[in-house]
């Protein structure tokens, strides 16, 4: 008796093991699918991601090109300490007796920017198509406004000597600023375009905005070769020694008018958008633009 009662627990806690055995041959199984559905890659559509992160902020190039509808607004671009920035400039004009308002916590060398690139226009009226009369409402009868946006931010530095040169170009011609273009650099009275600082920042930022075409001074092209090779090869770069150059390259036509333009920026017009934004330019090629640096 004390042997079969010996034996009984035996048998008994082999039955009781069996059990165990089965459950972890199950929970391994388990696991082994849990790594394979771990594994398997997932397919996030756009309505996805918008659930997880929200609405995107800013789509970068249509905003570039949706601002950019109407004579008088230009995109340069800043060095910061942070990095580049797209830097907006937008001008105005109404009547008065010649005076110049400038806004958007600039600096003094910017003021002084805005300076130059006026007494520049002034005294090249006639090469710029406009008449006598246009000229001496310029200089009697017209106050003009400048404004840089985004007025909470400080802004200093002669680089946007080029883009306020040819917002006012703009305004005083008509003449839309091509919306896939972005330039820097400093003027002097005489119309030269001089090198400035930051170019790696500057192009990395017109790059993030969707912006394939950035016109630089020319005695900037040694710094092409810090950039990136992606974004060398994605860019392409009109280098300028004059200020007539960039007016020429950053300008519309004078037949495109701003209705052609907003529709060419909307994508809904004859010269529609690609698939990531970027604008067909508006039948405006530049001249031949290096794509690289050797």
């Amino acid at each position: 008796g004390g042997a079969g009662g010996a034996g009984a627990p035996a048998a008994g806690g082999a039955d009781e093991g069996a059990p165990s055995e089965g459950g972890g041959g199950s929970e391994a199984a388990a696991a082994a699918e849990a790594a394979t559905a771990a594994a398997a890659p997932i397919a996030l559509s756009v309505a996805d991601i918008e659930r997880v992160l929200g609405p995107p902020r800013f789509e970068p190039r249509r905003d570039v090109a949706r601002r950019i509808t109407k004579p008088g607004i230009a995109l340069g671009l800043a060095a910061t300490v942070f990095g580049g920035e797209t830097l907006f400039v937008e001008v105005e004009q109404v009547a008065g007796k010649g005076a110049v308002q400038m806004t958007g916590n600039i600096k003094e060398v910017m003021q002084e920017s805005v300076k130059a690139a006026l007494t520049w226009i002034r005294a090249n009226v006639a090469e710029l198509g406009l008449a006598k009369t246009a000229s001496e409402a310029l200089l009697n009868t017209t106050d003009l406004h400048i404004h840089f946006p985004e007025g909470a931010t400080p802004k200093d530095g002669p680089s946007a000597g080029v883009t306020i040169t040819t917002a006012l170009t703009s305004l005083l011609t008509g003449r839309l600023v091509r919306n896939d273009v972005a330039m820097t650099g400093e003027i002097t009275l005489r119309g030269l375009v001089l090198p400035v600082g930051g170019i790696k920042e500057k192009v990395v930022a017109a790059h993030r905005a969707g912006v394939r075409t950035v016109l630089l001074p020319q005695a900037n092209e040694k710094d092409l070769r810090e950039l990136p090779q992606k974004v060398l090869d994605e860019m392409q770069f009109e280098l300028v020694s004059d200020v007539r150059e960039v007016i020429r390259a950053a300008l519309v036509p004078a037949d495109v008018t701003e209705a052609e333009a907003a529709g060419s920026a909307s994508g809904d017009g004859s010269e529609p958008a690609t698939d990531d934004g970027r604008q067909v330019p508006l039948s405006h090629p530049l001249p031949s633009v290096p794509t690289g640096v050797p």
